[in-house]
C-alpha cells in the first residue's frame, strides 16, 4: 500500500489537513489508478518551527518533506522510471497546490522501497 508521511511546519499545516490529504491521495491515484485510493495512507506530522533545523540552525521556512513508502518491486518494473517520475512530480504538485509555489524548490520526496517479507499488517508478514 502507498504510505506517505509528510513533515511540515505546524503553523503551515493548521487548517489545511483535509485539503493536503485529498491532494496527496489524488497524486497517488493519478499514477497507480483509482484502485489505490482506498489503500493510500497519508500521515501528517506538524512540527513547531524550533524543532526543524537546517544547517545547524532552526529553519525559517522549510518546505515540506515527504517519505513515500512503496513495495520495492515497483523499482524493478519496466515502467519504474515513469512511476518514480510520476510520483515525485505528482506529490510535489500536490504539496504546491496546498502551500503555494514558494515551497516547490525545496519539496523533498523520498521513495522508500520495502522488500517483500520485510513488513507486516495485523501481525502477519506481507510476502508480496
Amino acid at each position: 500500500m502507498p504510505h506517505l508521511t509528510v513533515h511540515v511546519l505546524e503553523s503551515d499545516l493548521a487548517g489545511r489537513e483535509t485539503e493536503l490529504i485529498a491532494a496527496l491521495t489524488d497524486a497517488v491515484v493519478a499514477v497507480y489508478g483509482e484502485w489505490a485510493r482506498e489503500i493510500a495512507v497519508v500521515q501528517l506530522v506538524g512540527l513547531p518551527a524550533h524543532r526543524w533545523g537546517i544547517g545547524g540552525r532552526p529553519a525559517l521556512a522549510p518546505s515540506p518533506r515527504v517519505t513515500f513508502g512503496i513495495k520495492e518491486a515497483a523499482f524493478s518494473r519496466p515502467d519504474a522510471d515513469a512511476i518514480v517520475a510520476g510520483l515525485v512530480s505528482g506529490v510535489t504538485d500536490a504539496i504546491v497546490a496546498v502551500f503555494g509555489e514558494r515551497v516547490r524548490s525545496g519539496v523533498d520526496v523520498e521513495l522508500v522501497g520495502t522488500p517483500a517479507g520485510r513488513s507486516g499488517i495485523g501481525g502477519t508478514v506481507v510476502t508480496s
